[in-house]
Order: structure tokens, then C-alpha cells, then sequence
């Protein structure tokens, strides 16, 4: 018989396997693919019967060989045999608690108010830098119990229309109650010697003190801001006399029922023209020349 001239075939090779070829050589791989990665001996449903055949429990087939039963394994049937088992096994477990989660132990104070404080505003004397200092007084706080402060911002709070413009900075220590103070939001200089804090234990007393960062007038004006106006100084230290007053201020308000006077810009009289003296105003005669003849002005003087 020639199997070399065979159609479809190549020499050396064998030909065209049919479909039950195929299925079975699949069935064998997948077989081999099992026993590789699934030990029988711990399969619960795999049991040989006495006649020398497999059976499994599950589903109740029989099988001639191991890799008969594995490849049943795969099979639809078997897997849904397997999600019904499982989904019958979880329904009727008892529930169980959940494993609880090791936590921190909370503990509950009492509150008994609120404490007592200090609060005092400084200027260093050198740069001007503004700092702020606090005491609080916790003359009952709870034994191993260290005060704690922190800042908050305004947006973190509930009990007030929030601000940028400002912060809170609070204390708290148990059984008392957290206090908190509001600050202006600006940088907080946190540089050695600028913020510290320290708990007295002895007088039951916890300090804090921070400044804040100095600004920087050039930053602070920016390219499109206006620069502030120059600093007027005291004439005893401008090094000269004091002066009159300035040019541009407005005239001093004229008592009632008076009219303004006429003359120049800004109701200043105009001064007279000459150095000759000038007329008396209209209608003006002077005390004991009342009902007498007017004498005539005096001739002008040149």
C-alpha cells in the first residue's frame, strides 16, 4: 500500500488525521494536562470500585482508565456539579463572625471644662517680627496624659463661615476640653528658636510660641502693584524747621450764615494790586462817624 502518494500527505509525513483522531488526541492532551497539575488522591468525588473501574461520586459516571475521569473533569457537567455543590454547602453554613481587627483601645474622659490661658502678642525689638505666646494652664489633666496642639485651617471647621484670611491653632489634653484660638492664616516661621513648645509637669502648665515669617515689601508689591507711599518723617527728624502747612489743603469751613468770600481759586480773597492800601469795604463807617459826612480816602501813596 503507497501511504507516501496519498493526497494531502508530504513526504516523511503521515496524513490528514479525521475528527475522531482529533478528538481523541485533544481528550489524551487534555489527560496529560491534568494528571500534571491534579493529584487524584485528594479529589473527594475520585473512587475505584471493586470491579477495577473509576467512578465519581459527583455525577455518578463510571470511567475505564484515570484519564478517562480527568478529562469527565473537565467537562461541563462535572463543573456544574461542582458550582451547585458549592453554592448548597455555603447556604446551609452556619455564619460565621467576622475575625475583629485589632484596634486601639479608646478612652473616655469626662469632661470637665475648659482650661485656663494666656495669651500674649511680641514684637522682637530688632526686625520687627511678630510672634505670639501661650500658656495654658491644665491643673487637673489625666496621669501619662501630654498636651497636643495642632493647626487647622478655616475650611476644616464647622462653626464659623469659613476665611482664608485666618487660622485656628488648637489644644487639646484629656479630661478637659479642646480650645482652639484664631490666628491670621499667614507662614509660620518654624525655624530653630522660633516655635517651641514645653509642658511643665511640675506646674502643670504647657507653653507654645511661634512668629510668624517676616514679609518681603519687594515681593509683596509685585509687578503690577502699586508702591507704597513714602514715610513721612517728624520734623525733628527731618533735620529742618517745621514748615507751614501744605499747598494743596482745602480751604477751613465758613461759619454758618455766611457767604463765601469772593476773590481768588478756592475762596481765597485775591490780594490787592499795588502796594497802595486797600478801599474800605462798601457801607463801613467807623464807631462815633455814624450820621456825620463821609471825609474823603487819603490820595494814594506812591
Amino acid at each position: 500500500m503507497d501511504f507516501q502518494n496519498r493526497v494531502g500527505s508530504k513526504t516523511g509525513g503521515g496524513g490528514p488525521a479525521s475528527a475522531s483522531e482529533s478528538n481523541r488526541d485533544r481528550r489524551e492532551r487534555l489527560a496529560a494536562l491534568a494528571a500534571e497539575t491534579i493529584d487524584l488522591q485528594k479529589d473527594p468525588y475520585f473512587m475505584r470500585n471493586h470491579l477495577g473501574t473509576y467512578e465519581c461520586k459527583l455525577c455518578l459516571t463510571l470511567h475505564n482508565n484515570e484519564a478517562s475521569y480527568l478529562a469527565h473533569t473537565q467537562g461541563k457537567k462535572h463543573q456544574s456539579n461542582l458550582a451547585r455543590r458549592a453554592a448548597k454547602e455555603a447556604k446551609e453554613a452556619p455564619v460565621q463572625p467576622a475575625p475583629q481587627k485589632a484596634g486601639v483601645d479608646i478612652k473616655k474622659f469626662v469632661k470637665i471644662g475648659r482650661p485656663g490661658y494666656r495669651v500674649t502678642k511680641q514684637r522682637d525689638a530688632e526686625n520687627g517680627q511678630q510672634s505670639l505666646l501661650f500658656e495654658v494652664d491644665y491643673p487637673e489633666i489625666a496621669e501619662g496624659v501630654v498636651p497636643r496642639h495642632r493647626f487647622m485651617s478655616a475650611y476644616e471647621q464647622k462653626v464659623e463661615p469659613p476665611d482664608r484670611k485666618w487660622q485656628y491653632l488648637l489644644f487639646a489634653a484629656e479630661p478637659y476640653e479642646t480650645i482652639s484660638f484664631k490666628v491670621p492664616s499667614r507662614e509660620v516661621d518654624k525655624s530653630e528658636g522660633r516655635f517651641w513648645s514645653h509642658w511643665n509637669k511640675e506646674t502643670k502648665e504647657f507653653f507654645l510660641q511661634f512668629s510668624f515669617k517676616l514679609i518681603d515689601p519687594a515681593k509683596q508689591g509685585g509687578p503690577g502693584k502699586p508702591a507704597p507711599p513714602p514715610a513721612l518723617l517728624p520734623p525733628h527728624l527731618s533735620g529742618g524747621r517745621p514748615g507751614g502747612p501744605p499747598p494743596n489743603l482745602p480751604p477751613p469751613p465758613m461759619p454758618p450764615g455766611s457767604a463765601p468770600p469772593m476773590g481768588g481759586p478756592g475762596g481765597v480773597p485775591a490780594p490787592p494790586m499795588g502796594g497802595g492800601v486797600p478801599p474800605p469795604p462798601p457801607n463801613f463807617l467807623p464807631r462815633g462817624m455814624q450820621g456825620r459826612d463821609m471825609p474823603p480816602p487819603p490820595p494814594q501813596m506812591r
